[in-house]
């Protein structure tokens, strides 16, 4: 066996159906006692949801998050925390709100909590896009991974097959780029591999029956370990091309990774 490094990202991972009951525990046993929710406007209902979890420790909701994490949106959930007094962020939905709450932890350095929604995977990585004046570039720093996740299936039961779909592609595509990617070793690869196989079971499940809890836990085991397996063992050239092409012509991100990852295939393929 050829030599090689692994670094695992720290990170505390709660999952399973109802696990959202225990985002107030995970708030204070972080000593944070305001925190801000955060989401995209179309998922202000899921922060509503988490704000009435965390009751007195709910500083506020900031919905205002947006595809490619625009730094005038940055800018501005930087100061709406600082109105709101929050020392400490929960981003509730899809890349697009766990993206922002990594970008205003990067300067602030509170900590973040991610409830993720879709199969994004996003909370399991140091990795952020920004985007400013339409050029959209990458940053990697540890201050922005979430210092507790909660995976709990009930909350992707709403999300209907042409959002499902794309989502877990998504997240099978940071899963292959794991496994050709620069800094890929054996134990990244056996996470890629277990998640997309976690995937390829609960995808057509949840496709054919978006209700089917089953189904909801293999896809979201799924994205977690794609997620785990994309921040261990780096970006290459499919991420790359998605967030070029994303970034420059403000396409949705899953959809994008959808299209681009079986000519990637193609093009790695040995």
């Amino acid at each position: 066996m050829d030599p090689f490094t692994y670094t695992g990202l720290p990170a505390r991972v709660i999952f399973g159906p109802g696990k959202r009951r225990e985002l107030p525990a995970e708030v204070a046993r972080l000593g944070a006692e305001r925190a801000l929710v955060i989401s995209t406007p179309e998922q202000r209902g899921d922060a509503e949801m988490a704000a009435g979890l965390l009751g007195g420790r709910a500083a506020g909701i900031h919905d205002r998050a947006v595809m490619h994490t625009p730094m005038e949106t940055v800018d501005e959930a930087r100061r709406a925390a600082a109105e709101a007094g929050a020392d400490c962020y929960v981003t509730v939905g899809g890349g697009t709100a766990i993206g922002l709450g990594k970008a205003i932890a990067l300067e602030s350095e509170r900590p973040v909590l991610a409830v993720p929604t879709t199969y994004a995977g996003s909370e399991m990585t140091t990795i952020q896009g920004f985007t400013e004046g339409g050029v959209k570039t990458t940053k990697l720093d540890p201050r922005m991974l979430p210092k507790t996740v909660i995976y709990d299936p009930e909350l992707t039961l709403s999300l209907p097959p042409a959002y499902s779909g794309p989502s877990g592609m998504n997240a099978i595509a940071h899963a292959v780029e794991a496994l050709y990617a620069e800094n890929a070793n054996p134990i990244t690869s056996m996470i890629a591999e277990e998640g997309i196989r976690a995937l390829g079971a609960g995808l057509p499940r949840v496709c054919a029956e978006p209700g089917d809890l089953e189904g909801r836990c293999a896809a979201l085991y799924g994205s977690w370990l794609c997620g785990i397996a994309l921040g261990a063992g780096g970006m290459a050239l499919h991420h790359k091309l998605c967030h070029v092409v994303g970034g420059s012509f403000d396409l949705a991100h899953a959809p994008t990774h959808t299209v681009i990852l079986p000519h990637a295939m193609a093009y790695n393929a040995p």
